[in-house]
């Protein structure tokens, strides 16, 4: 009997989405034996609802990042509640750092290693992730080559970004998710060798990371990927 193909869990997300950061540590839970992960990222803020921080939108997030923070033990920096968040006009852009996870995945496989860094650059640092410079230097972090980086970075900018976006919505949109973050297990249903996917709900694994890794065993123990 020959093997179909692996399990697939889809991510999709927006890099400065502050419930995708309440998800992160399931994101990392989710790195199994024989489970493939795919990323696509949504451009919450990108192209006409690129966003700048003002006194409301300051006001607007703050509610969430503190219940964030409350359910899930997730940190976040005074440099990004008093720093950042009062740093009036600053430009918050989804597709900088989409096209920076982009970059890593096609230099090294690493895009969601970028996603992460960037993540705690935005929420702990108070760092502006839609900035080139800081792109680079978080591409330094992980020891990607800062010219190259950045030569890929444009590149993907350019090019790859809208569709990317497009596509992710697409995925959005076909999962049945009502937004970001979504998570959905795509599987070889055994009896017919048909290829399906099933929704995830998060929400009673927030802040258990432990707890939702032994749920995606259970679920891929039911579900395996031989027809």
């Amino acid at each position: 009997m020959s093997s179909s193909p692996a399990p697939v869990l889809h991510y999709i997300f927006d890099p400065l989405c502050g419930w995708c950061y309440a998800a992160a540590p399931l994101l990392a839970a989710s790195h199994l034996p024989g489970l493939e992960l795919q990323w696509h990222a949504g451009g919450m803020l990108s192209g006409a609802s690129r966003r700048t921080i003002t006194p409301d939108w300051r006001a607007h997030v703050m509610p969430h990042d503190e219940r964030i923070a409350a359910l899930t033990g997730q940190p976040f920096g005074d440099a990004y509640f008093n720093g950042l968040l009062n740093q009036i006009g600053a430009t918050l852009d989804s597709s900088p750092p989409i096209a920076a996870m982009l970059a890593a995945e096609t230099m090294a496989g690493r895009g969601l290693e970028m996603l992460a860094r960037a993540q705690t650059a935005h929420y702990v640092e108070g760092r502006q992730i839609a900035t080139l410079g800081v792109l680079q230097s978080l591409a330094s972090d992980l020891g990607l080559d800062a010219q190259a980086f950045v030569a890929e970075y444009q590149g993907a900018l350019a090019n790859a970004v809208v569709p990317h976006i497009q596509e992710s919505r697409e995925w959005l949109q076909a999962s049945g998710g009502q937004g970001f973050p979504t998570f959905l297990l795509e599987y070889t249903e055994p009896a017919s060798g048909a290829r399906v996917g099933q929704r995830l709900d998060i929400s009673p694994w927030l802040g258990n990371p432990a707890g939702w890794q032994a749920h995606l065993q259970h679920l891929l123990a039911a579900a395996p990927a031989r027809a």
